[in-house]
């Protein structure tokens, strides 16, 4: 018994600490607004919690990929997020918010790259992170019907 615990105590001690390579960092911000003052004011932050806002229907134009696309954080988030847009049949990531501060909404956007005329399922994949270290510290999802018009 003596042997087991001192081989379990070797292997344990004998081992590194794996070497990171690359992090899941904030991005810059990109589409962002700020949210407009009466709606700021209403909201208190609360860091045990986080709201997600993000509209389960986006409208884009076939030949320019510009549409609406409405992804709030509210003003009572702690937390910054990034939200990448993913085609669900062929994982594609169509759209991708950049930073969005508490208080900060999206709503006018262009796709990555314009796509043909239909109706797809999207998933909107939405990173959480820290203020401070801007290291990501969590992910959401949430689902999204993408219409594009001709």
């Amino acid at each position: 018994m003596a042997f087991i615990g001192s081989v379990t105590l070797y292997v344990f001690n004998s081992r590194q600490a794996p070497e990171i390579i690359a992090g899941d960092f904030l991005p810059d911000e990109k589409d962002a607004k700020k949210m407009n003052k009466k709606q700021l004011a209403e909201a208190k932050v609360d860091a045990s919690n986080f709201t997600l806002s993000v509209y389960p229907e986006a409208v884009f134009e076939e030949q320019t990929g510009k549409g609406l696309m409405h992804i709030r954080n509210e003003p009572s988030n702690a937390y910054p997020i990034n939200v990448k847009v993913q085609r669900n049949d062929t994982k594609e990531v169509i759209y991708e918010t950049g930073a969005i501060q508490p208080g900060h909404e999206i709503k006018e956007v262009t796709l990555k790259k314009p796509m043909e005329a239909g109706e797809y399922k999207a998933t909107a994949n939405v990173d959480i992170f820290d203020p401070k270290t801007k290291k990501k510290q969590g992910t959401t999802q949430a689902e999204i019907q993408i219409t594009v018009k001709k």
